[in-house]
């Protein structure tokens, strides 16, 4: 990114981030307020842990494979926080050193938040006795010691359309675990999911609110870097996921196509998003911007109904992948 145009993003970066204080209080909650994973999970101090661990065992016993496969795909999504949270600090406008009570202020706490996620799945996945511990350990450690590669560059524009789909893709993912354990039978874990799942919707309307707040004073550009991301594609975080032996990013791929099969996140539910965020931001709608953008905007539009097209004609595997993970 040229200097010039490094310079108007952190003047945008500058005035969104008067209101900070505010948006903080607004989408991020108290620490003493949260909700922490052992509020879901048996006291270890109890007399009654080894029942309430056995019980927990017998309601995951019946969770089917490609299940068992997503959820721990989740878990070490979730787990790969450092990651995400070093890529956010070096975004331009954030500034640690200098202005650690502005921008990385936000990225601190909203990785606080995130954090509670990743832990919480973690050990319950560790109780559930349907997963082999270390190997989901090692994935963890590759995709973090991987990092990853989001095409947003330092741009905070790119960053916060893709932390706004992006949030949104993992409240839709945790929502539908939450569903399914329900479906069968689990409604200790379809708790679990579905806090999770709310968390990730508070933290899609922040990011979505910061974008808006851009395209009232940046319309051009947020439309240039909306259509760069969606003519890249959003890709996962957690696209380089990899098990011991196997490539990186070849585990992503078999993770996904489970998510498929089960209906958790799907290709249509990309389309949705994208269809979503388009009408919350009303992008057909944004005018006084020059004529690259107004080709952008009508790049844009027109795309949910180009991937309908693309998104008929794909199939998913069948074909069961054996994980690593699970026992």
């Amino acid at each position: 990114m040229d200097t010039a145009l490094s310079a108007e993003r952190l003047e945008v970066m500058q005035h969104v981030g008067k209101d900070l204080d505010v948006l903080m209080a607004e989408y991020l909650k108290p620490i003493e307020e949260n909700w922490q994973p052992s509020d879901f999970l048996p006291d270890s101090s109890d007399e009654n842990f080894f029942s309430e661990v056995k019980l927990l065992q017998e309601s995951c016993r019946e969770l089917p494979y490609d299940y068992i496969a997503v959820l721990i795909g989740d878990t070490i999504t979730e787990e790969a926080l450092p990651t995400y949270e070093s890529w956010l600090m070096d975004v331009i406008g954030v500034d640690q050193v200098d202005q650690p009570s502005g921008w990385a202020s936000w990225v601190r706490s909203w990785t606080a938040e995130e954090n509670r996620h990743g832990d919480l799945l973690n050990k319950y996945l560790y109780l559930s006795g349907r997963v082999n511990m270390r190997a989901m350990e090692v994935s963890t450690q590759f995709l973090i010691a991987d990092g990853f590669d989001i095409g947003t560059d330092r741009d905070p524009y790119r960053n916060f359309i893709y932390t706004s789909f992006q949030e949104l893709a993992t409240n839709v993912s945790h929502r539908r675990t939450a569903t399914l354990a329900k479906k069968f039978g689990n409604p200790h874990l379809s708790k679990i999911c579905g806090v999770i799942a709310s968390d990730e919707m508070r933290h899609a309307k922040a990011y979505k609110d910061f974008v808006r707040r851009i395209l009232e004073v940046d319309p051009s550009e947020l439309l240039l870097a909306l259509e760069d991301m969606m003519r890249k594609k959003i890709v996962m975080p957690a696209h380089f996921l990899r098990e011991s032996g196997v490539k990186m990013g070849d585990t992503f791929s078999h993770f996904s196509d489970a998510a498929q099969r089960l209906g958790v996140y799907t290709t249509n539910d990309y389309i949705e998003i994208l269809d979503s965020l388009l009408i919350e931001w009303e992008i057909g709608a944004v005018r006084n911007i020059n004529e690259k953008a107004e080709k952008a905007r009508d790049y844009l539009m027109a795309l949910p109904d180009r991937l309908k097209r693309i998104a008929d004609r794909t199939r998913i595997p069948e074909l069961q992948y054996e994980f690593s993970w699970i026992k």
